[in-house]
């Protein structure tokens, strides 16, 4: 007798809105968009926020970036100020010597840092070294609880039903009839799909038959290494050198170092390059007093660009329905309210909070 072969078919979730990636910017896009209709989430590490959002220096300085990324971030001041627990008070300290004192000038102007004598900034930081003749700071940087605001958007989410789902890798996308067909570990179908991939954005879109942006992840090393000197460095402010050419930021009664590096990479599970970071290493010790003797930890995380090094957000021009909510850099903390904020009252039809002028600047049709 004819042997009856059993049907096999995939479990199916539909949604409104599906969100790829499960870093800040996914997770705070399915806090908003929550409001809107159902939300379903895919990540595709086993928690959220594995990569990048994970390994980030987590500071909210408004006045860091470019024009367009500056008012993101100050569109994100209300709620950062009225989020209890997230921010806490940190400063930001740039210093040099004279001969840098030309781009020093034109980051004090450009971040709206208060120019200080260097006496008194190695009075905040007795490890800087007394050649150092340049110093400005600002008040208005704070830290950024990362995991308080990350479990804060994902309660918000859940709250309204939306489904988080981990261990789900996408390997395929399609357009259908009615939205976007994603497989992962299982068929998810949505009207809406909100590309937030992070490095992998472009492999998203490239899957969805969408245009890549030319999106570059960068890698960017950190070293955590002992409080220099025996220091108590909670109360050090965020210190930088001119041109980023280095930072350091106190961490837990230990001191976060970087090299500050941009090389260019393949999107993946990123480790620290042991030379880059000795080299960055270096540039921080020819400024402070006090040498690197060991390190307590290091790691890498990969901060992607698009190529005028500015978000993308906002509905592709050529694809209805797939929105893009990539290229966050190194800002994807300090602007993800108004960033999830404006996904949302794009993909919901409704008016942006934001001006017209920054909606057209961060708009993906800018590169056709």
């Amino acid at each position: 007798m004819p042997i009856r072969m059993a049907r096999v078919s995939l479990r199916r979730m539909d949604s409104d809105f599906l969100i790829i990636g499960g870093g800040i910017a996914g997770v705070s896009a399915a806090a908003r968009l929550s409001e809107l209709g159902s939300v379903t989430l895919l990540e595709a590490e086993e928690a959220l926020a594995h990569h990048a959002s994970g390994r980030s220096a987590a500071l909210y300085e408004p006045r860091y970036g470019r024009p367009s990324v500056v008012e993101l971030s100050l569109a994100s001041g209300d709620f950062f100020h009225g989020a209890e627990g997230v921010l806490s008070p940190r400063g930001l300290l740039v210093v040099g010597r004279e001969h840098e004192s030309a781009r020093f000038e034109a980051e004090a102007q450009g971040m709206h840092l208060e120019r200080i004598p260097a006496e008194a900034a190695r009075a905040e930081v007795p490890i800087l070294r007394p050649d150092i003749t340049l110093a400005a700071r600002a008040s208005h940087a704070h830290d950024i609880d990362t995991d308080l605001l990350l479990q804060r958007f994902a309660r918000e989410a859940r709250g309204r039903g939306a489904q988080i789902r981990t261990k789900a890798r996408v390997s395929a996308v399609a357009r259908d009839g009615t939205g976007w067909r994603v497989s992962a570990d299982q068929e998810y179908r949505g009207r809406i799909l909100v590309n937030a991939a992070g490095a992998w954005a472009d492999q998203v879109a490239a899957m969805a038959g969408v245009r890549p942006l030319g999106l570059v992840p960068y890698r960017r090393s950190m070293a955590r290494i002992p409080a220099p000197g025996g220091h108590d460095v909670s109360r050090w402010p965020m210190i930088f050198g001119v041109g980023e050419s280095w930072y350091a930021k106190p961490d837990a009664g230990a001191l976060i170092v970087s090299p500050a590096d941009e090389d260019p990479q393949e999107p993946h599970d990123a480790w620290a390059d042991d030379m880059v970071l000795a080299e960055g290493l270096a540039r921080y010790e020819e400024m402070v007093t006090e040498p690197v003797t060991r390190l307590l930890a290091s790691w890498a995380g990969l901060r992607t660009f698009a190529p005028d090094r500015v978000l993308v957000i906002g509905e592709d021009p050529a694809a209805p329905g797939f929105f893009w909510l990539a290229g966050q850099g190194g800002y994807g903390f300090q602007t993800c309210p108004a960033a999830s904020r404006l996904v949302a009252d794009l993909a919901g039809g409704r008016p942006p909070e934001v001006s017209a002028a920054l909606v057209a600047a961060l708009s993906p049709a800018r590169f056709d």
